[in-house]
């Protein structure tokens, strides 16, 4: 099919300017906050079980449901995305997630807390696949990794944001507060991001041409600040994708790939650092000392996401993830062996190690790999679909760990995390593709 407008090339062309940096800061508010309330959970439960306001059950349904609501979320905002656009639906998920973090921080049982929990997830699913696809499809390919990895980055920061927070607020005010900060943010940004341009590519895509090239033309004088632009370079034309041809080959192996490594992801994340809190109350620490070791081991999530943004271009996105691998498995191995109170400086030595090598895995799988597999049309469905695998395995793995706490402590939880991770390195070594400074068209027409 001839492209009338050449969105793709036009957009990869230009050169960095304010209009990048305008979108990331559109895009980035909203995953901050989102990012925020992911890691919220971890002071809020440990603080409700003291209070007496929770029990531990009631703690792991909260979580599930959570990521009940995150699933949902996902898959339904992938189809929406590709029916109706990226701004669109962006601002209608976060809007969800900040009236419902509000009803949050007022419940007066731990089911009413629960029952906003689920509605917050709605939010907190389709703010992560419509936040990375959106910024994949406006960044040029030379540094695409940097930018969605420190997109990622933005997103982890909400992690020892509310580390830090939890560490002051909640020993002195509970943990309803947590909420309010994270609510009255997120409805300031859903205001903000009013500016928001839809994506000139899916406008293409959908056959919108006039609207294409009108925001295109906006798009190239806002960049080239009067300059003259580079030439375009006209890929070659692609033929367009539907939805079927994700269960056909090659598109399928790359949803293989892309379910699986969210799969990893999300359980290493939230059947292991999430827990981090109750994990240390569990071996004798206070709730104060808990929180102060979280917040040290958060500091190591910054710097992973920072250290993926640079692997995943200058060495590429399989090699990053295949080596963050392996490094998570020898750290988990190593980490297990030790006891929070008998060995403090071991822990947090080696569990900062851990913590940096899985989100280097976190700032390429969510924010990089994943969006640049499928082509512009079904990007969203396919990026959507995966997170739905990816949350639906979370919905479980709750119960899971608490099942393995229970009868082989912490080293069975991080046993489980290194099998998933085994598998996680044949799937890429196996299937994956590398999008390294490729365009989104070269990728998409290798599907072809």
């Amino acid at each position: 099919m001839a492209h009338a407008v050449n969105a793709g090339a036009r957009l990869d062309r230009l050169p960095i300017s304010s209009f990048h940096y305008r979108i990331f800061g559109l895009v980035g508010a909203g995953m901050f906050f989102d990012g925020y309330d992911l890691y919220v959970a971890g002071g809020v439960l440990a603080s409700a079980v003291q209070s007496k306001f929770s029990t531990v059950p009631q703690n792991l349904q909260f979580i599930s449901l959570t990521f009940v609501g995150m699933t949902l979320g996902a898959l339904i905002t992938g189809f929406v995305g590709d029916k109706y656009g990226r701004r669109f639906t962006y601002q209608i998920n976060l809007l969800i997630f900040g009236l419902a973090s509000l009803a949050a921080a007022f419940a007066q049982d731990m089911n009413q807390l629960i029952a906003c929990r689920f509605v917050q997830g709605l939010g907190l699913g389709a703010e992560i696949v419509v936040g990375y696809s959106t910024l994949t499809e406006f960044v040029p390919p030379k540094t695409r990794g940097r930018w969605l990895s420190m997109m990622a980055f933005i997103v982890v920061a909400g992690f020892p944001a509310t580390s830090l927070l939890g560490y002051f607020i909640i020993p002195n005010f509970g943990w309803r507060p947590m909420f309010v900060i994270a609510g009255v943010g997120s409805l300031i940004v859903w205001y903000l991001r009013k500016n928001l341009p839809e994506s000139p590519r899916w406008l293409e895509s959908e056959g919108r041409m006039e609207q294409a090239e009108t925001l295109m033309q906006a798009i190239e004088q806002e960049a080239s600040g009067g300059k003259p632009l580079p030439p375009v370079v006209v890929p070659a034309p692609v033929a367009q994708v539907a939805a079927v041809d994700l269960i056909r080959p090659p598109l399928l192996q790359r949803m293989l790939v892309g379910s699986w490594v969210l799969i990893t992801i999300n359980t290493l994340i939230f059947g292991f650092v999430i827990f981090l809190p109750q994990f240390f109350l569990r071996q004798g620490l206070t709730i104060t000392n808990s929180l102060a070791y979280t917040l040290v081991l958060s500091a190591a999530s910054l710097v992973g996401c920072a250290l993926g943004a640079y692997t995943s271009d200058a060495i590429g996105r399989r090699w990053s993830i295949i080596g963050a691998s392996i490094v998570t498995i020898v750290a988990g191995y190593v980490y297990a062996r030790f006891d929070a109170t008998a060995d403090p400086a071991i822990v947090l030595s080696v569990g900062f190690i851990l913590v940096v090598a899985i989100y280097v895995q976190t700032a390429i799988l969510y924010g990089v790999y994943t969006p640049e597999l499928f082509p512009t049309e079904i990007r969203l469905r396919a990026n959507g679909i995966c997170n739905t695998f990816g949350r639906g395995a979370t919905v479980v793995s709750p119960f899971i760990v608490g099942a393995l706490m229970a009868s082989y402590q912490l080293p069975g939880v991080v046993w489980l995390m290194i099998g998933l991770v085994v598998v996680q390195i044949v799937v890429v070594w196996a299937w994956g593709v590398e999008p390294r400074n490729r365009g989104l068209e070269d990728v998409a027409a290798a599907t072809a």
